[in-house]
């Protein structure tokens, strides 16, 4: 059974950065994919960015040239740098992983960028 833990999540200044990474346990061979979710107060929670086991990526058009997605497949880790933040960003955001039919998902980071 596939877990993961999330991390590097905190309190920014609006402007600034955060990498937030994601390690995942068990096994998860062959393909996958990897993202970052987020759910805001109040708001549904919204995808980010999702990378597959291949490298193919994709972004909400709201972090477009802002966020990077990137993955170590031998470390079973998926990273998210986070430049430019704004308050619109503040969420808790969340991993996910997409393997042979099932979500997993894991437990949250919040991130509060402050004006």
């Amino acid at each position: 059974q596939v877990q993961l833990v999330e991390s590097g999540g905190g309190l920014v200044q609006a402007g600034g950065s955060l990498k937030l990474s994601c390690a995942a346990s068990g096994s998860i061979f062959g393909f996958n994919v990897m993202g970052w979710y987020r759910q805001a107060p109040g708001k549904q929670r919204e995808l980010v960015a999702t990378i597959t086991s291949g490298g193919s990526t994709n972004y909400a058009d709201s972090v477009k040239g802002r966020f990077t997605i990137s993955r170590d497949n031998a470390k079973n880790t998926v990273l998210l740098q986070m430049n430019s933040l704004n308050s619109e960003d503040t969420a808790v955001y969340y991993c996910k992983i997409w393997r042979l039919g099932v979500n997993t998902w894991g437990q949250g980071t919040q991130v509060t960028v402050s004006s």
